[in-house]
């Protein structure tokens, strides 16, 4: 099969999904690139450009030629031709199951998990009452007509989109003002909204490699201003990421216990990533990632080679899976 890596995307995370697809053309040279652009056309890209492309994190990637058509076109051409899909995408379509399910129509195999699981954990809320369930501890949530009186009791809430990426639309509640900027975003779109939880941020991996599904070892995030959001995470120079963590050992060990079971409850293929707070209880379950980055710089490469596994070795796995189950749905079908 002809390996293809597929980013880009109409998401608001499209910039990080560029930065992915160069470390990911580093690590797969022989791989054609896919370009899924903001004109919602999905181009050809060359692998000189694309490495050539500075500050990916700010700035659109340009094109390259005549389109191959939209992302449905763009799947019925890797059909054809036998090609498997490396997704080095991030939020909405990529991680909300539409494009899983894409392919999935047309049995092509792609990293990842597959439809099911992608909506599922890409919900913030159905996510946090799932794993609840797994014995896993997440915050409680707060409705937004409950979010005044909440602020009053917890002097402090904090709140996300429902359904998007950890990056985006982050909001601290610190004060009535905040409560306005809550609300005027919550007409956009809808937020999960949580007492602030008070210690480190940590993130840990789960990875499935010959048969076996394991937790990595955990990050210890140290933001630049206190606060993980896009510029923390892609442009801060001074947020320390430390991995492994240097959290007590039994610390570590329950994030990589609760990280297992949030990937095993939400049924995640291959890999995935898991965000903690650890407060003086223990870690805490913020949500899960089912396309975390794979920048020169993201958490997930961090704890491979903690772990001691090649990105290379990690992604001919994750391809190696991939055919195999788009093997097991034609057989199923055949």
């Amino acid at each position: 099969m002809r390996t293809t890596i597929l980013f880009g995307g109409m998401s608001r995370e499209r910039l990080v999904s560029v930065a992915s697809a160069k470390a990911l053309a580093k690590a797969l040279p022989d791989a054609d690139l896919w370009f899924w652009a903001p004109d919602d056309q999905v181009y050809v890209a060359s692998d000189a450009v694309l490495q050539a492309h500075e500050r990916p994190f700010e700035i659109d990637l340009p094109t390259e030629g005549a389109p191959i058509g939209g992302i449905e076109a763009a799947l019925d051409k890797a059909k054809a031709e036998d090609r498997v899909l490396v997704l080095g995408m991030h939020g909405g379509a990529a991680e909300n199951g539409d494009l899983a399910a894409l392919c999935e129509a047309r049995v092509v195999a792609f990293t990842g998990s597959d439809s099911a699981s992608s909506r599922l954990a890409f919900d913030k809320i159905a996510t946090k009452a799932a794993v609840a369930k797994a014995g896993v501890v997440a915050p409680s949530t707060v409705a937004l007509a409950d979010a005044p009186a909440a602020l009053a009791k917890y002097g402090k809430l904090v709140a996300k989109p429902v359904a998007d990426g950890s990056s985006y639309g982050l909001i601290f509640v610190n004060e009535a003002a905040d409560l306005e900027k809550l609300k005027a975003a919550a007409a956009r779109e809808a937020y999960v909204i949580e007492p602030f939880v008070a210690g480190a941020e940590a993130t840990c991996g789960v990875l499935e490699q010959d048969g076996q599904v394991f937790a990595l070892p955990p990050v210890e995030i140290r933001p630049a201003d206190g606060a993980f959001d896009y510029v923390g995470k892609y442009l801060a120079k001074t947020t320390e990421e430390i991995c492994p963590a240097t959290f007590a050992p039994q610390v570590n060990a329950a994030m990589q216990e609760a990280a297992l079971k949030a990937h095993k409850t939400v049924g995640a293929g291959g890999y995935s990533r898991s965000d903690f707070i650890v407060t003086l209880d223990g870690p805490i379950f913020l949500e899960i990632n089912t396309l975390p980055g794979m920048t020169a710089a993201s958490l997930y490469p961090k704890s491979l080679k903690a772990q001691g596994i090649a990105f290379k070795d990690f992604l001919d796995g994750q391809i190696a899976l991939a055919v195999a189950r788009a093997g097991r749905v034609s057989e199923g079908a055949a």
